[in-house]
């Protein structure tokens, strides 16, 4: 048997204890997880320099291998984000909704568990420990399948968190780890129809037209994050800059950072040739339209292939467009329903822009950095789905659960 099958069996097995758990179990559980975390973080970080050094090696570009390095503080922030987990309302059991029949069944409709949750996932290696204590605390089991170049750190983290269940009401085999770094391991998972319940991408464009295409088993999609700001004509120019230099540069490695930045054609071109500067100083590529061009001699022209593209980089596309009309166009056409803002002082503008734009976060006059589980209250995240059904955004609790009808009678027959 398969080394990714055996393991997702031990899942499903386990399911069944997770499925009586209490609250108060579940929390205890992570709490000593994250105290292992810290009593064991040395091990952690030369488990990580081990990817570090191959990622060197291997020409992993910088803004990678900061998405992939550990040290203390951030050993200290994931541990932070288990407890946070704890101080969060467990969502199972709650009654969604509940009603009396003409008969007299009495019908109640409660979350339960989705059951064995598969996560398939690449560099960053704290979205281990985010996926283990966001399904372990909902009751689910989850098979991990991280990306190769965090694989030492994964093994190592994993390791550290079997330790730390040996000693709680949670049995280890409900957290399993893939080690297998072939792409066969992914494909495998997606076609665990009756183990695995549904599966979980998170990653580059790629890795989620993978699955989506390949998968079997029911996908919970989260999508790439091509992310918008549009600079409207009324703008104030302090507080758009302030938003798009933030949208990019403050960690342009992540999915809700921006990637295309719109301005007005009306908009102040002494402001904007200052934000556009100020993005340089900071020794970010431009790549922008014609009319870019014009205002800043050393920006490339961008290709429709630019505007498609999730940089995750320090590489920012710019364009000039003639109207709100031209900005919504441009995020339809090249949008991932991820995060999009609009930097304006006209209401009318702003309400148009909430309410047109198709994607899982929109803004008015604020960062789209904020597109993230923590800042909306969830504590530590699933991932953003970018999809229609079930769930959207960031996905924490509720969103890892589904439902069951509990009915009770005295006897009642249908006629």
């Amino acid at each position: 048997m398969s080394e990714v099958k055996n393991k997702a069996l031990l899942a499903k097995q386990a399911a069944v204890i997770m499925n009586r758990l209490t609250t108060e179990e579940k929390n205890n559980a992570l709490l000593r997880m994250a105290d292992q975390l810290i009593t064991d973080q040395q091990s952690i970080i030369e488990a990580n320099k081990l990817d570090l050094e191959r990622g060197r090696t291997n020409g992993t570009s910088a803004s990678l291998l900061d998405r992939l390095a550990l040290n203390e503080e951030r050993i200290a922030d994931i541990a932070q984000g288990l407890r946070l987990i704890v101080n969060l309302q467990d969502p199972v059991g709650d009654v969604l909704h509940a009603f009396e029949r003409p008969n007299g069944l009495k019908i109640e409709q409660i979350r339960v568990p989705l059951g064995v949750i598969g996560m398939i996932y690449e560099a960053r290696p704290n979205v281990t420990v985010d996926a283990a204590g966001l399904c372990l605390k909902t009751g689910n089991t989850v098979v991990l399948r991280g990306g190769s170049a965090a694989l030492e750190t994964n093994k190592r983290i994993v390791a550290v968190l079997h330790q730390a269940l040996r000693e709680t009401a949670i049995p280890v085999n409900a957290l399993q780890y893939i080690e297998d770094a072939d792409r066969a391991s992914v494909d495998e998972m997606l076609t665990l129809n009756g183990i695995l319940d549904v599966v979980i991408p998170r990653g580059g464009a790629s890795l989620i037209q993978n699955v989506v295409r390949n998968a079997t088993v029911p996908v919970i999609e989260t999508g790439a994050g091509i992310c918008h700001t549009f600079i409207d004509v009324s703008a104030n120019a302090e507080m758009a800059h302030q938003i798009a230099y933030n949208a990019k540069v403050q960690r342009p490695s992540v999915c809700n950072s921006m990637e295309t930045l719109l301005i007005h054609r009306d908009y102040d071109v002494e402001q904007t040739q200052k934000l556009l500067q100020a993005f340089q100083e900071r020794d970010v590529e431009l790549r922008g339209c014609p009319r870019t061009q014009q205002l800043v001699e050393t920006i490339t022209l961008a290709t429709d292939q630019d505007y498609k593209t999730e940089y995750n980089d320090y590489i920012l596309n710019v364009r000039i467009v003639d109207s709100l009309e031209e900005a919504l166009q441009h995020i339809s056409q090249f949008g991932t329903k991820h995060s999009e803002c609009i930097v304006t002082e006209s209401d009318e503008h702003a309400a148009r822009f909430l309410q047109e734009v198709d994607a899982a976060a929109v803004y008015h006059n604020a960062s789209t950095r904020f597109t993230d589980g923590f800042e909306f209250g969830f504590g530590a995240e699933i991932g953003i789905s970018t999809q229609k059904l079930h769930a959207r955004g960031p996905m924490g609790l509720p969103a890892l659960t589904s439902s069951k009808y509990r009915i009770s009678g005295t006897g009642q027959i249908r006629g």
